[in-house]
């Protein structure tokens, strides 16, 4: 496996219909602004190629032809940000939906194969050159696009990698724009499920909202914070081993409500904290990303596009997390997800919009804190462009820091595979841990 080579970079517009109109404006919500200082959403999709290598350039055209088509229905993700800064060292910031368009790149990899990113229990350092916009923080994105793909060409396969950026969807929104792209590559006219671009305001919500940012302090606190990526590995666990994380977990609390999610990050959580050796009386702390669309009263549209998602958060000693068994912790868990209700999300709107709190690179570096990101629920392997379905998704380099969990659809129905970073001798560890790796599909 060597370095990529770049065969061509496009600016892909939707077909414009615009005669002269001034572009469409769209205010940014609390959920939306938070994630300005930070990078991208990076994900991608690994295939084997049925097509000729002759056939390629057409196979190219005919994705920027469907990419196009599907941006008239994505007008955000052709625009720019923008963001205004005041007198007073506040900031307001909206997408301009100009059509300015998003990035289309072409690479081959000329000596890596399916295989050599399917079977390493760890992710090759070359699929990281399989995104665009790799260092790119969304608030760069005044100038750079909000949406990039590259079809990187392997030596039997291919891999499609997306970034978009954050302040502009979420991963859920993420994920609609990859399945209707595909759908239209498939050769429908036209997406089966339409984003709802209309962003939510609580009711007397002033627009736009201010907050403190100023592109020259960040551009300075970055100078500063440039951390090592560290090691990522995969862990695979199939429907049926997770099922069984599932009953020991709801039998040990006495209960039926503990999902297979919420065991099955326990049972993870549980593994890398036997593997680290803290002190037994050492607060540790498990956060992850909490979707709100259907816990609003009323929901709010099942393809409401943009970020809707607040973060929770479980803080236990280590001695009561490793003593008290996969039972008692998940349904800590369980219960701590319960508790975000349409009163507690709207009263975190709320206080953000009183005292904004942007996130930061280091807020999941600490060695005592774990944090979640994606979801297995989203439609990854349903992502046909018309030579087949994916056979694994994997994500990029951006926001890769020690505790970052990545989750997503396992390749076999029912199946769950989580992307770890950390330390490698704690990957190592949590690989010989028995009771962690009894519940892995090898």
């Amino acid at each position: 496996m060597g370095a990529i080579r770049v065969i061509s970079t496009t600016t892909i517009q939707a077909p414009s219909h615009n005669n002269g109109d001034s572009p469409q404006i769209i205010n940014l919500t609390p959920c939306d602004l938070q994630f300005l200082p930070i990078e991208t959403i990076q994900k991608g999709l690994l295939f084997h190629n049925p097509i000729n290598a002759q056939d390629i350039q057409i196979q190219i055209q005919q994705l920027k032809h469907s990419f196009s088509s599907t941006l008239a229905f994505f007008p955000p993700l052709a625009g720019r940000l923008a963001i205004v800064e005041h007198h007073d060292n506040t900031s307001t910031s909206h997408i301009v939906c100009n059509n300015a368009g998003a990035l289309f790149v072409h690479a081959v990899a000329d000596n890596t194969s399916v295989s050599d990113i399917l079977k390493p229990n760890y992710v090759p350092p070359v699929v990281h050159s399989f995104f665009p916009l790799n260092g790119v923080k969304n608030y760069e994105g005044t100038s750079q696009p909000l949406l990039a793909v590259q079809v990187t060409e392997l030596v039997d396969g291919i891999f499609v990698g997306c970034t978009i950026n954050h302040v502009v969807a979420d991963g859920k929104s993420f994920w609609l724009f990859v399945n209707s792209w595909a759908e239209i590559s498939r050769g429908y006219l036209k997406v089966s499920k339409l984003p709802a671009l209309e962003r939510w305001f609580l009711d007397g919500t002033d627009c736009p909202i201010r907050f403190p940012f100023t592109k020259q302090e960040e551009k300075q606190h970055l100078e500063f914070f440039n951390p090592q990526s560290p090691p990522e590995r995969i862990f695979h666990f199939t429907k049926e081993k997770i099922a069984q994380l599932k009953a020991k977990a709801n039998a040990e609390a006495s209960t039926n409500k503990i999902s297979s999610l919420q065991a099955l990050l326990t049972h993870l959580w549980r593994s890398v904290i036997r593997c680290q050796r803290h002190d037994p009386q050492e607060e540790i702390h498990y956060f992850m990303a909490i979707g709100f669309r259907s816990r609003m009263v009323p929901p709010l549209p099942e393809d409401y596009f943009g970020n809707a998602a607040t973060f929770g958060g479980v803080t236990m000693k280590v001695r009561d997390l490793l003593e008290g068994g996969l039972g008692k912790c998940s349904w800590e868990m369980n219960k701590m997800i319960a508790s975000y209700t349409d009163e507690k999300v709207k009263s975190h709107y709320e206080s953000w919009v009183k005292t904004p709190r942007l996130l930061w690179l280091g807020s999941v570096a600490s060695s005592n804190s774990l944090a979640t990101s994606s979801s297995p629920r989203f439609n990854v392997y349903g992502n046909d462009f018309g030579w087949g379905k994916p056979v694994a998704v994997r994500s990029g380099g951006a926001n890769k820091r020690n505790g970052k969990i990545t989750v997503f659809a396992g390749s076999e129905e029912g199946g769950i595979d989580i992307e770890v970073c950390l330390p490698y001798e704690i990957l190592e560890a949590m690989g010989n841990d028995l009771e962690f790796m009894d519940a892995i599909s090898i």
